[in-house]
């Protein structure tokens, strides 16, 4: 090692200071792509509330929005860890649909309980997850190729499980998953535990740079990010309150945000996750066992299909032999949108979710606008190219 050369070295920026240039506004929407993303969908916001004069941001259609971003955020959920590990799943979308068509016959055919056809649904998410990481890991079938068969088998599964028919209608209590509302005292209580989490979170977290010595953040800068989080916080609630309150889809959807950010933030298995993307080669030969990293990654995927399709299944109250179609590129899109690389090793959960938020409003703003089915799949898949262009674009700076 040549300790001369590299203490000589002049002390530089970081790679993404680097990429950004002097501005300080570049530097700041590089270093906080999260910040970039929220102006991106409020941008989105304001110029569909132009066009449908207002009613795009109503209550009710903001609600039905959330809903309907909940299932492919569930999927970004699951497909961000792939996707950061260096793999691809193309089959989640006929996954989703075919454990929804399997809640749907158990609910409605067999009479399951809910409360034997949710866990039952969900450990056969978790065991087709297994199925197809086996394949790709084990027997080193390309993950594209696993599910590209996948997508092609599990729709086939599905059309014959259902005869090609609608399976309606499923109980009352299984529509709840989809389409009920937590009520708005549960909502508001709900608002402030999490704020009060998040000011508690902010405060540990400095409290740990201390004790470690680290550089600690102007303490107006934190109180800046509390109160944002404070006001977002509560403008969403009292928002979701005046139409029924918080839906149940995206309750859930919040808890599994909080539970997958938690994964990869906060144990050894989400760093492992990224580095397995970032370098499968030397993480091995450090004595990591990327092959059942990778295994636990499909496996938390097909349990994330499995939400979806109960959530989506419920929310049309009924098992649909069309359901899930396109949802994988949905998903795929959520996270690159979200700054995901496609190289594998970087990526957030949040980002993903705000990905997710994205597409759903491109898809609502568009249908409110009457806009032709073939123009809307034009716009999303010029959005997925240039969000991919950015990230190569950003990333080749950085060399």
């Amino acid at each position: 090692m040549n300790t001369e050369l590299s203490s000589s070295r002049p002390v530089s920026a970081d790679p993404e200071t680097r990429a950004a240039g002097g501005h300080p506004l570049r530097r700041i929407f590089v270093r906080y792509k999260v910040l970039a993303l929220l102006f991106a969908v409020a941008a989105i916001w304001a110029f569909f509330s132009v066009l449908t004069d207002g009613a795009f941001v109503t209550p009710r259609n903001v609600s039905n929005l959330l809903r309907q971003m909940s299932i492919t955020g569930m999927l970004a959920c699951g497909m961000v860890f792939v996707i950061i590990a260096g793999e691809i799943d193309l089959s989640v979308g006929s996954l989703l649909g075919l454990l929804g068509g399997v809640a749907a016959i158990l609910d409605v055919n067999r009479h399951w309980p809910v409360a034997a056809t949710v866990p039952a649904v969900l450990a056969l998410g978790v065991l087709i997850g297994l199925f197809n990481g086996w394949w790709s890991t084990y027997r080193r079938v390309p993950s594209f190729i696993v599910g590209l068969g996948g997508m092609l088998a599990f729709r086939g599964i599905l059309l014959g499980v259902t005869g090609g028919s609608t399976i309606a209608p499923v109980s009352d209590g299984f529509v709840f998953i989809g389409q009920g509302y937590l009520p708005r005292m549960a909502g508001d209580g709900l608002a402030i535990l999490l704020f009060v989490l998040v000011t508690l979170l902010v405060v540990r977290q400095r409290g740990t740079r201390r004790r470690y010595r680290l550089a600690v953040a102007p303490l107006w800068q934190d109180g800046v990010k509390v109160a944002g989080a404070g006001a977002v916080l509560f403008a969403f609630v009292a928002t979701l309150d005046r139409y029924g309150g918080i839906p149940v889809p995206v309750l859930l959807l919040l808890a599994l945000l909080g539970v997958f950010s938690w994964i990869a933030t906060q144990t050894v298995f989400g760093r492992r996750v990224y580095a397995v993307g970032s370098n499968l080669e030397a993480t091995r030969l450090s004595g990591v066992d990327t092959d059942r990293v990778k295994l636990a990654i499909f496996a938390l995927m097909g349990l994330m299909c499995a939400f979806a399709g109960l959530v989506n299944t419920a929310r049309l109250a009924a098992g649909s032999p069309s359901a899930g179609t396109m949802g994988e590129l949905d998903a795929i899109a959520a996270c690159f949108i979200g700054g995901t690389s496609m190289r594998g090793g970087s990526g957030t959960v949040y980002g993903a979710l705000i990905g997710a938020l994205v597409m759903a409003s491109l898809d609502n703003g568009m249908s409110m606008l009457d806009v032709d089915a073939y123009w809307q799949m034009i716009v999303k898949g010029a959005v997925l190219v240039l969000a991919v262009w950015i990230d190569v674009v950003s990333r080749s700076n950085r060399r």
